[in-house]
């Protein structure tokens, strides 16, 4: 498409979840480079204003930025099926279901895709007994997180093997402190990964994978975005055949959660066999200069600039959307 031909464009980022902070930097880069290539973009912070405002200056189309809840899970994207205005990335049931990793997990599961075993405490099971109940079922270490939460937000490590009951508890504790449910996954010991999938339905693509590389395996919050400890091997470095398995089970994994325009999974390789396990889909990806999808873009021949367009290409409704 000839840039004026996508019209007004908002691009909508910030917003109110614990991501803030990173959607803004994201946004910003896709602001710089969709005007860099002549395309009428303007910045949009649902934060600061009402989304029917969006209608009344005649955005023709918006570009989500938005990492998170109220962004990321289907809720914005509801607001904009209602105003008519076509948007990046999945649609309503998509993005809701994503945002939730135990929902995913169950879809992934049924349909056979390898993730992780966990134990999910809903708000009303989270007692001294039946947090202490959840070792014996997943083993040690094991991850503590909140379901709805994202990048790294929220996250505990529980090592073991001295001090158990009070690592449970203060991991639930701060996972809480994000939703309140918690999701308490098996640990996947062995090397983190990561591969991004561009368009729809029959054409739909996995982008080279990822391998992610964390000191001491701290892929958290500050790692991920503010430091360059971490090191990224894109090419990932891996056997032909496993990179063709995890970009096999990835672009699966998004097919079968109904995922649309653009996604990024992240997965586990099992050290003791090289079997890769499904961590999530995000279908809001990160767009900073530490994120992943951009690099992996990149490998593919892909610049930033003209994975922006590609994405924003792919804005629609669910009502006009090819899955």
């Amino acid at each position: 498409m000839n840039p004026q031909d996508f019209g007004k464009v908002a691009v909508l980022f910030g917003g109110t979840s614990a991501e803030r902070e990173i959607s803004i930097m994201s946004g910003t880069g896709v602001l710089e480079a969709l005007r860099s290539r002549g395309v009428d973009a303007h910045a949009f912070d649902p934060a600061e204003r009402e989304l029917v405002e969006l209608k009344h200056e005649g955005f023709a189309r918006c570009f989500v930025v938005l990492h998170g809840r109220h962004g990321e899970d289907g809720t914005v994207q509801g607001a904009l099926e209602l105003l008519g205005i076509p948007y990046t990335g999945s649609g309503v049931m998509a993005s809701a279901v994503a945002m939730d990793k135990v929902m995913t997990k169950r879809i992934w599961q049924a349909d056979g895709l390898p993730t992780p075993r966990y134990v999910r405490l809903a708000f009303d099971q989270q007692s001294r007994e039946q947090i202490m109940a959840v070792p014996d079922v997943l083993g040690l270490p094991l991850i503590v997180k909140p379901p709805r939460e994202g990048s790294s937000i929220g996250v505990t490590k529980v090592q073991g093997p001295n001090d158990v009951d009070r690592q449970m508890q203060d991991a639930v504790a701060l996972a809480v402190r994000y939703d309140t449910d918690v999701l308490c996954e098996e640990f996947i010991e062995g090397e983190e990964v990561t591969c991004a999938v561009l368009g729809s339905g029959l054409n739909a693509q996995a982008l080279p994978v990822v391998r992610i590389a964390a000191p001491e395996g701290a892929y958290d919050y500050q790692n991920k975005y503010f430091t360059d400890d971490v090191k990224y091997h894109c090419p990932s470095g891996l056997p032909e055949a496993e990179e063709q398995e995890i970009r096999r089970i990835s672009l699966a994994a998004y097919h079968q959660l109904g995922c649309r325009g653009w996604g990024r999974a992240d997965l586990m390789i099992r050290a003791s066999d090289r079997k890769p396990f499904l961590l999530e889909m995000n279908t809001s990806p990160g767009m900073t200069s530490h994120s992943l999808v951009p690099m992996s873009a990149r490998a593919a021949g892909i610049s930033y600039e003209d994975l922006c367009l590609r994405v924003l290409a792919s804005a629609t409704l669910d009502s006009k959307a090819e899955v």
